[in-house]
């Protein structure tokens, strides 16, 4: 009978660190000291890399802060009062991270900064606004937000460092299992058609270079190698894909156009996934869904289309 592994176990596999989180092992990072320019640091990062996967227009200043706030609570149209929310949720963000800016000038100068201090808890109540404002704002796909996003920097707020990194491995857990999930129903869905046959190779390739960038920090030496392989293999993936054939019926091309486009919406959703190393599990969700549909419609028609 198996052991089961316990979670977050530590092992050294080929010379690297790596922690078991629920059916993977995944690259472990040292723990910055647990400071508030540690946190300062972090926060940054995590807001940074929150405006990066979100739609755009949301990186307002903090000091337009009392601007954005009288935007959104004037605003009576629905539609333009969700973005006028998202963007105080920006300006939310913005103003903590300029707080705990101060604070860690403060503390550099030998200033004694209590954790009840008052501008620490305005700079945890603006995380904590706009961690409610965020399931208000969407991916910059348009597809759906990623509440994870605007969850973290809150968290590595409000709770000690090495916790915080431990809840990421989890997630990145979670993302490569999202991963595995695209892949698999890229090759259960295309792989029976003549015209696609053979796609489990780019496609798990594809997925093992992703899993390899979601582990690995931008700070880390080996990013060079790992984000060049990923991104040729999601180019690989797509030069799999067979030019159109004039033997083919006016049905079967309609069905390779439709699978095309499939294909290409998994790889565009493999890499936002992987680049947020967080899951979107609406999107996935419905791109499986749409792929079944695929089938059911041209499993027959598509049998005799060969490459």
């Amino acid at each position: 009978m198996e052991t089961e592994i316990a979670l977050g176990t530590r092992s050294d596999i080929d010379g690297v660190l790596r922690g078991y989180f629920y059916g993977y092992w995944i690259k472990i990072y040292e723990v910055p000291a647990d400071s508030l320019k540690a946190k300062k640091r972090l926060i940054e990062a995590l807001t940074r890399r929150l405006f990066n996967h979100v739609e755009h227009g949301l990186n307002v200043p903090g000091h337009r802060l009392d601007e954005a706030r009288r935007a959104y609570e004037g605003e009576t149209d629905a539609a333009r009062r969700r973005v006028k929310g998202a963007m105080l949720a920006g300006a939310l963000f913005n103003r903590a991270t300029d707080i705990l800016t101060k604070l860690v000038e403060l503390q550099a100068v030998g200033v004694e900064i209590a954790h009840d201090n008052t501008l620490m808890r305005e700079c945890g109540r603006h995380l904590q606004e706009a961690l409610a404002l965020g399931r208000l704002v969407l991916h910059h796909s348009g597809e759906e937000g990623i509440d994870e996003l605007w969850g973290e920097p809150f968290k590595a707020f409000s709770v000690p460092l090495e916790a915080f990194y431990e809840s990421r491995y989890v997630k990145i857990a979670l993302t490569m299992r999202d991963v595995d999930r695209i892949a698999d129903t890229l090759i259960r869905i295309f792989d029976p058609f003549p015209m696609f046959r053979g796609i489990g190779a780019p496609a798990l390739a594809f997925a093992d270079r992703a899993k390899a960038k979601c582990e690995t920090l931008r700070t880390d030496g080996a990013i060079f190698d790992v984000w060049s392989r990923f991104v040729v293999a999601a180019e690989e993936l797509m030069a799999f894909v067979p030019p159109r054939s004039p033997a083919w019926t006016p049905q079967q091309l309609q069905g390779y156009d439709d699978a095309v486009v499939l294909i290409r919406q998994g790889r565009d959703l493999v890499s936002f996934i992987t680049r947020a190393r967080t899951p979107m599990p609406k999107s996935t969700r419905e791109w499986i869904a749409r792929c079944e549909a695929f089938s059911a419609a041209y499993s027959v028609v598509l049998a005799s289309a060969l490459r």
